[in-house]
């Protein structure tokens, strides 16, 4: 039988997930996200400040996109070396499948000489402007499991997320905004959900908040019609009292995080409006990304990125799915232009535009999917690729890394690694790394362990290291 209680103060003390706090709940204001962390002081002197994570969630094609492989073009059609299939895995490939040269126009651009495909025609603009990663290699060749893998170290769910370890060891500088905010656009959200900005066995309140395109970030965000600021603030003043009684006889730390819902909500009804509001913005800079208020894209995202690390958020994903074309109605030559074309501009004019606030030094931008695609082609009409993780390529600007340099490359096929292999704990590694967050250092014990990002794996990529 359910026990129901009359006790005002034992109701309100309970009542965290009423009145939309649940969509809040992992909202903290700046004092308590900074709580959270084991240091709150970087381990040394950071390069980079904030995070803005351009997540192309299905694998893009590095071989339509940014490997020009003239060999592979050649032997188009041919049955492919055997050392390419024995003894591995992939997602769909039955062994009988032939090479697929890429049908894509490429050309060398900038001083740096970058080969990019006509698929990416504002990424000319950014050429000299970012560090390319083109010995990328993972460990998961399912998407779900990929994504994970990539934003927590581990293939299975409930780690916590790259965001959440973040801002668990600095903290965030916003005192209006949530520390670690999440973005989505595309067809459908990404496969892995919110095991992607998980805060895992990490306090709560710093997992990843996912912000709308359009509109309240946040559903249930704003006050009733006749609920003024006053009696807002009353109100959360007197439920913040009723929960501190609550932790001061239980203890329990989740009621901190509800009482710093209460606190974020309050200070969001006050910023959200003027965040969400891209018309603001200058003509140029909406044109710059192709951006248009009112309308949920990656182009308005990307906008909204830079506006909320202008605010102090520290980590911001970005998520953008549909990139898995692995033939018939998932075309190389169909879906794949449609991706494209919905990121390439805003992709570059964040750099322009970061560059032109004076942010790009201290901000790093993070550019690439879970995996690649096999230079091998699927037995589908039209044909596509497979997953492949042996070889793919990533692009990093800002923040501490160089600009218009190359690391990696693949062999004439681009199925493996020849030179300058960088893993994917490698990459964690380094991003912490230029937070000033050491990587080895960024533990948190749970159920008798100690857990980090990058599990026991890992190295700082020094040679991307401006």
């Amino acid at each position: 039988m359910t026990h129901i209680t009359n006790n005002r103060r034992e109701f309100f003390g309970t009542a965290g997930l009423s009145i939309g706090a649940a969509g809040l709940a992992s909202l903290l204001a700046q004092e308590q996200t900074r709580a959270a962390g084991p240091e709150l002081q970087p381990h040394a002197t950071p390069k980079a400040k904030a995070v803005i994570y351009l997540f192309m969630a299905g694998g893009p094609s590095q071989l339509e996109l940014f490997e020009d492989k003239p060999k592979l073009t050649e032997l188009n059609g041919q049955i492919p070396p055997e050392s390419f299939m024995k003894d591995r895995r992939f997602a769909f490939l039955k062994g009988t499948e032939k090479l697929l040269g890429s049908r894509r126009k490429f050309a060398k651009y900038g001083e740096t000489q970058t080969t990019l495909s006509d698929l990416l025609p504002h990424h000319q603009k950014i050429a000299d402007e970012v560090c390319w990663l083109k010995g990328m290699q993972t460990d998961v060749f399912n998407h779900g499991p990929a994504k994970i893998f990539m934003q927590t170290g581990s293939p299975q769910p409930g780690r916590p997320s790259m965001g959440s370890w973040v801002t668990y060891g600095i903290g965030s500088e916003s005192q209006n905004l949530p520390g670690f905010v999440v973005l989505q656009s595309g067809p459908r959200g990404p496969r892995g959900g919110s095991a992607l900005w998980s805060s895992g066995f990490l306090p709560t309140n710093l997992q990843g908040v996912p912000f709308r395109g359009k509109g309240d970030p946040i559903l249930n965000l704003q006050s009733p019609s006749g609920f003024d600021q006053s009696a807002q603030r009353e109100f959360t003043d007197a439920v913040r009292a009723l929960n501190q009684s609550r932790f001061d006889t239980v203890g329990d730390p989740e009621i901190q995080t509800r009482i710093a819902a209460y606190e974020m909500a309050y200070r969001m009804q006050m910023s959200a409006p003027e965040l969400m509001d891209i018309t603001s913005e200058p003509k140029h800079v909406l044109d710059l990304y192709g951006a248009e208020a009112g309308k949920a894209s990656f182009a308005n995202n990307a906008l909204l990125a830079r506006r909320l690390v202008q605010r102090g958020v520290r980590f911001v994903q970005l998520y953008h799915t549909n990139w898995d074309q692995h033939g018939g109605a998932e075309s190389l030559d169909g879906e794949l232009p449609t991706r494209a074309k919905e990121v390439d501009q805003a992709s570059a004019a964040l750099i322009l535009d970061l560059k032109q606030q004076g942010m790009l030094d201290d901000t790093l931008v993070i550019w690439g999917g879970e995996f690649g695609r096999t230079p091998m082609g699927e037995d589908r009409t039209p044909t596509g690729r497979d997953h492949h993780i042996d070889a793919f390529t990533m692009w990093l600007a800002g923040g501490g890394v160089k600009s218009g340099f190359t690391l990696g490359r693949t062999d004439e096929l681009g199925f493996g690694v020849e030179e300058g292999k960088t893993h994917v704990h490698d990459l964690q590694a380094t991003i912490l790394h230029l937070l000033g967050l050491d990587h080895e250092k960024l533990t948190y014990r749970s159920q008798g362990r100690d857990f980090r990002l990058t599990d026991v794996h890992g190295r700082v990529i020094d040679e991307i290291l401006a």
